[in-house]
């Protein structure tokens, strides 16, 4: 078991947790990620590593409310105890000088962004960071993104922070004036597919972080299995990152969705359990 060492309430729905992991503090590098069951009937769901503090042997992973597992994990305190935490899994990003990279993250999706814009920037690149989200209460992170980005460029969906309007178009007035050499996605699926066709669109080469569902995170569920250039791969030991302009995002939002029934209906009866109490 691994010991919740505090707290940070990003926003209503979105929570950092430092969680004691000494070994995985150690291990890991930008882009690994860890399968965390919160109690002995939890399911198994993988969170991306965002920081680690080898001094304090502690990880931080970032929780967006989306279901019983995750309202779980949002609700523990500083003291308590998080049932199952295995990694680091995955392979890390392939981090290298290669220019100027631009590093785009949608949502909760600029946590597992924040470490790849650190370790893309301690490798000599000129690095600028496009974060999203739909308001400006959602924006999460932006002053770690900026500690390590040489530019930061915020996009709002109602225009309430930053500049209004989608990444894409954040992206597309950063690649009209100068010369993008890499690009890094990570956000909703649907916003990871755009974003690629938009560096696809430029020939820019691209790395998504994919966000399949996953149930023992090392490769023998098949859960997460995905299409990329036309083969069968399975995120979490082949990804979870890949080349963007090769991932059938279509085929990877259908089976995102295979569960929402019975997901939406484990929800209510959490609901309804908590509600008694």
């Amino acid at each position: 078991m691994n010991k919740v060492v505090s707290k940070r309430q990003f926003s209503e729905n979105v929570v950092g947790l430092d969680i004691e992991a000494p070994r995985i503090a150690k291990a890991r590098r930008a882009g690994h990620f860890v399968m965390v069951r919160v109690d002995e009937k939890g399911e198994r769901i993988p969170l991306t590593i965002s920081s680690a503090d080898v001094q304090r042997g502690t990880i931080t992973l970032v929780i967006q409310k989306v279901g019983v597992s995750s309202r779980k994990l949002t609700a523990l305190e500083p003291g308590d105890m998080v049932h199952d935490l295995v990694g680091p899994l995955g392979h890390a990003t392939e981090v290298k000088k290669y220019g100027t990279v631009l590093c785009c993250g949608g949502g909760v999706g600029v946590a597992p962004l924040l470490p790849i814009v650190e370790a893309m920037k301690a490798a000599g690149n000129r690095v600028i960071s496009v974060i999203a989200a739909r308001n400006k209460e959602l924006v999460i992170l932006e002053d770690q993104i900026r500690a390590h980005s040489d530019e930061v460029l915020v996009m709002t969906d109602d225009g309430s922070y930053g500049r209004k309007g989608l990444i894409t178009e954040g992206m597309e007035s950063i690649i009209e004036r100068e010369k993008i050499d890499q690009a890094v996605i990570i956000g909703p699926g649907i916003m990871m597919k755009f974003a690629s066709l938009t560096t696809k669109k430029h020939n820019i080469p691209s790395i998504a972080s994919l966000n399949t569902i996953m149930v023992d995170g090392t490769g023998m569920c098949g859960a997460c299995r995905v299409t990329v250039g036309g083969k069968t791969r399975f995120v979490c030991v082949d990804g979870p990152e890949f080349d963007a302009h090769e991932v059938d995002f279509d085929e990877m939002l259908s089976r995102l969705n295979g569960y929402k029934d019975e997901e939406q209906k484990a929800d209510q009866e959490y609901s309804c359990q908590v509600d008694k109490k």
